[in-house]
């Protein structure tokens, strides 16, 4: 496992940092990262921890390469759409770096493999979008006692910190309860600046680099927020929640997040191909200027005014709602079943992403 004199000649930028050296780069040669994701925080993540010189790195991740991942997701290009993303970035890295190893795990991190994923690596970096995954690899990190490197964008806006270092706070000490969509809404739902996903992984992979030397000062139990419209960059304090109750295991993290949709009823985008005849009205819960952009020529009904359309939505016959990506349209059934008794309503699988895809 020594450097070689190639890759002392490679990495010679670093080497020339004073305190870093051989030392550190040796480091960074007998280091493991699990990077989980590898769309818009994963692309810059991958790539520079690749070039740095990581000796092994994890990749998780199960999707495939869409049209909109290209404008941040720079591991892919355009004659990747429709690829699975996982073998492109692995390959993408390899040529980065042909001495770094490459573990790829093409599944879906769940409550019954995170732990046996996790444990193989020194430090774990979450490149995911959602909160189901964000508690899962947090969980599978503080009892697989493993440092997690946390990042998140949101338009302009993105944070950066580390849970679980040395003993210090976790992520549920700064989000003890999931926001709702609402208050924490996707890139899908929302939108992002392209480059934010480029900040925000690189400095994420900038604490991975002073976890596995020793160097600076790691971001535990402090939370970076970058604004980019202001380019204003703040630290604000996590504290730890005294009275927690200890995580003992992995939990059902959809149910937890209020997202267990077994009641609800779904389609894919080819069943509703075969089925459209069947179909007595197609709603779009999405905003206008999303509507004008692309649609699938249904009745416009946002999310956001919903309540407001009641009297308009049928209550005989198959009614599909969807959505871009399918979390707002599952949201809008449950509205209707639960405060306007609705049983005949029907989610479309992904939503208007699933149709490119």
């Amino acid at each position: 496992m020594k450097l070689d004199v190639s890759e002392i000649q490679r990495y010679s930028r670093q080497i020339l940092i004073p305190g870093f050296g051989i030392e550190g780069q040796q480091k960074l040669k007998e280091s493991s990262v699990l990077v989980i994701g590898c769309g818009g925080l994963g692309s810059p993540v991958l790539m520079y921890l690749a070039a740095a010189g990581i000796g092994r790195i994890g990749l998780v991740e199960d999707d495939k390469i869409d049209t909109s991942n290209l404008q941040r997701q720079i591991l892919y290009n355009e004659d990747a759409v429709g690829l699975e993303k996982i073998e492109e970035a692995s390959k993408r890295l390899k040529g980065f770096n042909r001495n770094v190893i490459i573990e790829k795990y093409n599944t879906r991190l769940s409550s019954k493999n995170a732990l046996s994923i996790v444990e193989k690596y020194d430090v774990v970096v979450d490149g995911s979008d959602n909160f189901p995954t964000r508690y899962l690899v947090n969980d599978s990190c503080v009892l697989r006692n493993k440092p997690l490197v946390y990042g998140a964008i949101y338009r302009f806006e993105g944070q950066v910190s580390v849970f679980n270092y040395d003993g210090g706070v976790n992520y549920r000490d700064l989000f003890p309860n999931p926001p709702s969509e609402d208050m924490a809404p996707n890139c899908a739902t929302a939108g992002v600046l392209g480059m934010m996903a480029g900040i925000i992984g690189t400095l994420q992979a900038t604490e991975v680099v002073k976890i596995l030397t020793g160097m600076g000062e790691v971001l535990s139990g402090k939370l970076l927020l970058v604004d980019a419209l202001s380019m204003n960059f703040r630290k604000v304090k996590i504290l730890r929640i005294q009275d927690a109750r200890p995580i003992a295991e992995l939990i059902d993290y959809e149910k937890f997040c209020g997202l267990n949709n077994e009641l609800i009823n779904s389609m894919s985008f080819s069943d509703y191909e075969n089925q459209k005849s069947e179909i007595v009205q197609l709603i779009d819960v999405r905003e206008g200027n999303e509507y004008e952009a692309d649609n699938l020529g249904g009745e416009l009904m946002p999310l956001s005014e919903l309540e407001e359309y009641v009297s308009q939505i049928k209550r005989e016959g198959k009614v599909l709602v969807h959505c871009q990506s399918g979390p707002r349209s599952l949201r809008a059934i449950k509205l209707l079943q639960e405060e306007y008794g609705f049983t005949n309503l029907i989610n479309l699988k992904g939503g208007l992403s699933a149709v490119y895809s």
